[in-house]
C-alpha cells in the first residue's frame, strides 16, 4: 500500500493541529519501519526525543531542588530538542534533495518556524494514534523490524507533501504558512535553487533605488487622493496591496523597503513567482528603459503598479499609442508612467478620453488641456465631474476659456483641489485688501498660490514677510507686484537672498525699504544678477549701495543691453545722473534727454588697450 495523505483523517494534517499532550516519561512504544531510504539524508544515528536517556529521578524526599528537573523543564527540553533535531533534517533534505546550498538550506529551515512545527506536531499525532506501523507496514519505506527515527519521521512527512521544500522557502521570506500553501501551488514546475534564484533577481529589479521610500509612500498616496472613477481589476488589487502595506507597522512609507514589502507583492500577486526571468522580466525593464525611464526609476513604477509586471511589452506599446495625441516628445510617456503608472490601466485609459472631451466642451485650448495632462498624469484618475465643479469655480474669478487654458497648463495641480480648499485662499487674500478683480489677476498671475496649503505655505510666507519689517499696509502692494513670493521656499529662496543683501553692507531695515519699493527683488538669482550688476554698479560706474536702495529696480534690466550701454553714452558725454533717470526712460527718451537726437545710438564699448 503506498503512503497517501489522504490514507489519515484530515485533523492530522493540518499547520497548526492542537497543542501535543504531555510527554509520558516512559519510552514510547516502538514504531517499525525501513530507515534504508533516509540514511542519505542523515549525518548521524537518530533517536526520538522521547526515547533520549535520562538520569533516574529520584525520591523528593531524598533529593535536592538542583537535582530534580521541574516537569516544566523537562518540556522545554523536548521542545527545544525536537526543533532542534526537525530544522537540522529539514536543512538536510533541502540540500541534499532539493538542491540548495548547505548555508541556504540552513538559512531556510531556521527561518521557517511554522513549518517546522507543523512537521513535529505531525509526527507526534501519528505517534499518539500509532499509526506509522499500522498504516504503513506494506509500504516500500516501512518495515516491522526496525524502529524509525524523530528525524526520520520529519523527512518523511515533509516528502510526503509534495511541495519539494518551497513551503519552507515562501515562509522564510516571510510569507506566512497559510499563504505560502496558496502560492506554492502556482510554483510546481520550478525548482527550489530556480526559485531561490528567482528571488533575488526580483528583489534587485523592485528595490535597486536606495532612495525611493519616501517619494514612493507620498505618490502612492497622492495616486489613492485623488482617484474618483470606478477602477478595472488591476487598479483594485494595488489598492488592495497599499491597504496590506498601510496596515502594517510603518504603513506605506515601508512601500520602497525591500524586507516589508516583497512578501506583500507575492501575497498580493502569487503569480509573480511563476514569471520566467529572461523572456519577460528583463524584456519589460529593458522597454522602459527605452522609452526614457532611467534604470532607477523602473522599481517606482512596478511598486505604484505592480500587475504592470504582467503586460506583455506589445501590450504596453499598443497601450501607449493612445496618448500619442498629447506627447510633445518622445521621452514624455516616460515621464508619464514614472509619475503615475496607472496610465496603463484600462479605466484611467477609458477616462483618459472623456477627459478631453470635457476640456474641449469648456474650450480649453488643446495645447494647455495637453500640457496640464503630460505635467499631471494623476488628473487621469479624477471625474470629469469633479473636474467641473472646480472649472466653475476658477469661472466666478472670470477665468474662462483662454485664460483657463492658461491657469491649468501653468498649474494643472489647481485642478484637483477641493473648492471649498480654493475659495478659502480667494478669501484669505480678500482679507489682505484685495478685490475679487485683482485676486483673478492674481491667479491668471501665480495660479500655484491657489493651490497651496495655507496653513503650511502660505502663512508661513505672510509672516517671513511681516518679520522682515513689511507691514501689513505695504503687504498688498509687496504681493500685488510678486504674488510668487507666496510660494517662494522661504529657505532655499528668501532667506539667502536677505542674507546677500546684508553681507553686502545692508542693513535689514533698508532691505525692507527695497522690498517694498519692488519686491520682485526677492526672486532674483543671487549669481546670475545680484553679483554682476552689483560688481558693475561699484567698481565700474563707481557708485554707492545707496543707488540700490532708493532704485531696486535696477536689478530688473538687463546688464548687457541696458545697464552698460547708457553708462557708456553717459560717461562719454560726462554726464552724471540717478539710476533711475539713467534707466527708467524708454530708448527715445533717453536720447532725447541726454544726445539730444530722436533716436539713441548705442556706441560699442570703450577698448581697454
Amino acid at each position: 500500500m503506498s503512503l497517501k495523505l489522504s490514507s489519515f483523517p484530515p485533523p492530522l494534517w493540518r499547520l497548526q493541529p492542537p497543542p501535543p499532550p504531555p510527554v509520558s516519561d516512559t519510552t514510547t512504544t516502538a514504531i517499525h519501519f525501513s530507515t534504508r531510504s533516509f540514511n542519505c539524508l542523515l549525518s548521524s544515528p537518530l533517536i526520538t526525543p522521547h526515547s533520549r536517556h535520562r538520569p533516574p529521578k529520584l525520591p523528593p524526599l531524598l533529593s535536592t531542588p538542583v537535582d530534580v528537573p521541574s516537569p516544566e523543564d523537562d518540556e522545554e527540553d523536548d521542545e527545544q530538542y525536537s526543533a532542534s533535531s526537525a530544522r537540522h533534517a529539514v536543512s538536510r533534505l533541502l540540500h541534499l534533495e532539493f538542491g540548495l546550498s548547505p548555508d541556504d538550506a540552513s538559512r531556510v529551515a531556521s527561518n521557517a518556524p511554522d513549518y517546522i512545527r507543523s512537521l513535529i506536531d505531525g509526527v507526534r499525532e501519528l505517534d499518539e494514534l500509532s499509526l506509522w506501523d499500522s498504516s504503513w507496514q506494506s509500504t516500500p519505506l516501512v518495515s516491522a523490524s526496525t524502529v524509525a527515527g524523530f528525524q526520520e519521521k520529519v523527512v518523511f512527512l515533509a516528502k510526503q507533501r509534495g511541495d519539494r521544500g518551497k513551503l519552507a522557502f515562501l515562509e522564510s521570506i516571510g510569507l506566512p504558512l497559510s499563504s505560502a500553501l496558496f502560492v506554492a501551488r502556482s510554483l510546481s514546475s520550478d525548482s527550489l535553487p530556480t526559485l531561490l534564484r528567482k528571488v533575488k533577481v526580483l528583489k534587485e529589479i523592485f528595490f535597486s533605488s536606495s532612495d525611493v521610500e519616501g517619494l514612493l509612500s507620498k505618490n502612492a498616496r497622492r495616486m489613492m487622493m485623488h482617484l474618483s472613477i470606478p477602477v478595472d481589476e488591476d487598479v483594485q488589487l494595488t489598492l488592495s496591496f497599499f491597504e496590506k502595506i498601510e496596515a502594517r507597522r510603518g504603513g506605506l512609507d515601508m512601500l520602497g523597503n525591500k524586507d516589508a514589502s516583497f512578501l506583500y507583492l507575492v501575497e498580493s500577486f502569487p503569480r509573480l513567482l511563476s514569471l520566467p526571468i529572461e523572456s519577460h522580466v528583463k524584456p519589460l525593464v529593458q522597454f522602459f528603459e527605452s522609452i526614457g525611464i532611467p534604470r532607477g526609476r523602473v522599481p517606482n513604477i512596478i511598486l505604484l503598479f505592480p500587475p504592470i509586471i504582467f503586460y506583455k511589452v506589445d501590450d504596453i506599446r499598443k497601450k501607449v499609442l493612445v496618448f500619442q495625441k498629447i506627447l510633445a516628445d518622445s521621452h514624455d510617456i516616460g515621464r508619464m508612467l514614472g509619475t503615475y503608472p496607472w496610465i496603463l490601466s484600462a479605466s484611467i485609459q477609458l477616462n483618459y478620453e472623456e477627459i478631453l472631451s470635457f476640456f474641449q466642451m469648456e474650450k480649453v485650448p488643446e495645447p494647455s488641456s495637453h500640457c496640464a495632462i503630460r505635467c499631471l498624469p494623476h488628473i487621469m484618475g479624477c471625474s470629469t465631474s469633479k473636474l467641473k465643479l472646480m472649472v466653475e469655480s476658477l469661472g466666478e474669478l472670470s477665468v474662462r476659456n483662454k485664460k483657463m487654458g492658461k491657469v491649468i497648463a501653468k498649474s494643472p495641480q489647481l485642478l484637483l483641489r477641493k473648492p471649498e480648499e480654493f475659495f478659502q485662499v480667494v478669501s484669505l487674500l480678500e482679507n489682505l485688501g484685495f478685490d475679487r478683480e485683482t485676486v483673478g489677476k492674481i491667479l491668471l498671475r501665480c495660479p500655484e498660490i491657489f493651490a497651496a496649503s495655507i496653513g503650511k505655505t502660505l502663512n508661513r510666507k505672510l509672516e517671513f514677510l511681516k518679520n522682515m519689517g513689511i507691514s501689513n499696509h505695504h503687504l498688498p502692494r509687496v504681493i500685488k507686484k510678486y504674488p510668487e513670493v507666496l510660494v517662494s521656499d522661504v529657505d532655499r529662496t528668501l532667506i539667502p537672498r536677505i542674507n546677500y543683501l546684508m553681507e553686502i553692507g545692508l542693513t535689514k531695515r533698508e532691505i525692507a525699504f527695497m522690498v517694498r519699493r519692488f519686491s520682485p527683488l526677492l526672486g532674483y538669482s543671487i549669481e546670475e544678477v545680484f553679483v554682476p550688476k552689483l560688481e558693475f554698479l561699484v567698481k565700474t560706474m563707481e557708485k554707492p549701495l545707496k543707488e540700490i536702495v532708493e532704485y531696486p529696480r535696477y536689478f530688473s534690466y538687463s546688464l548687457e543691453k541696458r545697464i552698460k550701454p547708457r553708462y557708456w553714452v553717459l560717461k562719454g558725454r560726462k554726464v552724471e545722473c540717478s539710476l533711475k533717470d539713467m534707466l527708467s526712460k524708454n530708448d527715445e527718451e533717453f536720447a532725447a534727454d541726454f544726445m539730444d537726437v530722436e533716436r539713441m545710438i548705442v556706441p560699442p564699448a570703450p577698448s581697454h588697450h
